[in-house]
């Protein structure tokens, strides 16, 4: 598809949706004036399952493969491991592993050629001598507090951190020389680790390149779609009854379009993909609760089904269910390629092994003061004699004779 189109168009498509492009005239000059495929780099770190935020980045993604870019994905082993320990060393490799299972599964289930895609495990050149002396080069031009604040919407904070976290920002930095790319994507929420590279690597002198952001898209409680909130997000892998349970949860208050991650979720995800699908315009279809109020909805641009909503013709009550089944059908294909590959579900289990499940321990109960219970010290023995600090009150003998004595069963005889 991408030789039919024009130098023009595929500019187009490279930048829909987008939020913001950082020096657009890096692209401009790649694709006008040296006329060559762009390449682009998107990394992930490899930590939390990806969820169906993922989604957003992956038609970005199919834009610009269908544009014949070039597309290098960094799964980022390390940074992941760099990030206050969010993937223990021992599973990254795993998630590493599972991470491309994921991604080549739904790039393919957007119908988009994947010739052009190269994916980069991060160790494999992130350990180098070359890259680790060009990693103190650039710590010698890059202070504390601007590598602090470039990664504070990315790195987790915590009350005490680590050096880490301040080499994070600077690795995603000189990604960009390593991987050999034009162009770095992310979300708006990289956008200070992409000003720190532009502004960092012409001083150890590497070239600048420009930087596209995506939105982010409101995760389902309404703040930021997360892998490590369960109740914010999707997993690839959910049946469709969970699928059902957790977008009926979901925050969606009644003719409020700001900040509502449904509509985000069809703007940036649903409406893209059944173009890309279909080669065509996207649609999305919003069926009426009756038969007898009309005909389906039906949405070819996100600014109608935003008005429609702000207006109350369509209610959460009728948008849920459109978009739960939207979204069955959209990880079909991907779920049905996991439980045909035994291969990915191994992975699955190593990298992401079920949690145990702890017996609760039995407390013993706590009778009160008044319960007389057992007498206090007093252990019998298999021999009949008792042992203990009040055995005197209570010990018998071992003997019929001894017994009776004590018992004082003579003196009470009849004569």
């Amino acid at each position: 598809m991408a030789d039919s189109m024009s130098t023009q168009d595929k500019l187009t498509l490279i930048k829909q949706n987008l939020q913001e492009v950082l020096r657009e005239d890096i692209i401009e000059d790649v694709i006008f004036k040296q006329n060559r495929p762009l390449k682009i780099y998107w990394g992930t770190a490899t930590t939390g399952r990806p969820h169906c935020g993922y989604f957003v980045p992956m038609v970005k993604l199919a834009h610009f493969l269908r544009a014949g870019c070039t597309v290098k994905i960094l799964l980022a082993d390390i940074h992941g491991f760099l990030d206050n320990l969010k993937a223990p060393i021992e599973l990254v490799k795993f998630r590493a592993e599972y991470y491309r299972f994921v991604i080549i599964s739904t790039l393919k289930s957007l119908n988009v050629p994947i010739d052009r895609l190269v994916i980069v495990l991060g160790s494999s050149y992130q350990l180098s001598a070359e890259y680790t002396m060009d990693l103190f080069r650039l710590s010698s031009v890059v202070s504390e507090h601007d590598s602090k604040k470039a990664g504070s919407e990315v790195v987790k904070q915590v009350a005490n951190p680590t050096l880490s976290g301040l080499i994070y920002p600077l690795m995603q930095t000189l990604d960009e020389q390593y991987l050999d790319v034009d162009v770095q994507f992310g979300g708006v929420d990289q956008r200070k680790i992409f000003a720190l590279a532009s502004e960092a690597l012409p001083k150890i002198n590497y070239k600048e390149r420009a930087h596209m952001m995506n939105p982010m898209v409101p995760g389902l409680s309404g703040g930021k779609m997360s892998s490590s909130d369960p109740d914010s997000k999707i997993d690839l892998l959910d049946p469709p009854d969970v699928v059902e349970k957790k977008l009926k949860k979901a925050h969606c208050v009644p003719k409020e379009v700001e900040g509502n991650g449904i509509l985000s979720f069809v703007e940036y995800v649903l409406l893209p993909v059944d173009g890309l699908k279909n080669d065509r315009k996207g649609r999305f279809v919003v069926e009426r609760r009756k038969a007898e109020d009309g005909e389906p909805l039906v949405y070819d641009d996100i600014a109608t089904l935003k008005t429609d909503y702000e207006t109350d013709a369509v209610t959460p009550q009728l948008l849920k269910p459109a978009i739960t089944k939207a979204l069955i059908e959209l990880l079909k294909p991907i779920q049905a390629e996991h439980q045909a590959s035994a291969e990915w579900q191994y992975i699955a289990n190593k990298a992401y092994p079920p949690s145990e499940v702890k017996k609760k321990e039995k407390k013993p109960k706590n009778l009160g003061t008044r319960f007389p219970g057992p007498k206090a010290g007093v252990e019998a023995k298999p021999d009949g004699h008792v042992e203990g600090n009040s055995k005197d009150q209570v010990d018998l003998g071992t003997d019929a004779e001894g017994a009776m004595q004590n018992l004082d069963i003579q003196s009470q005889a009849p004569s």
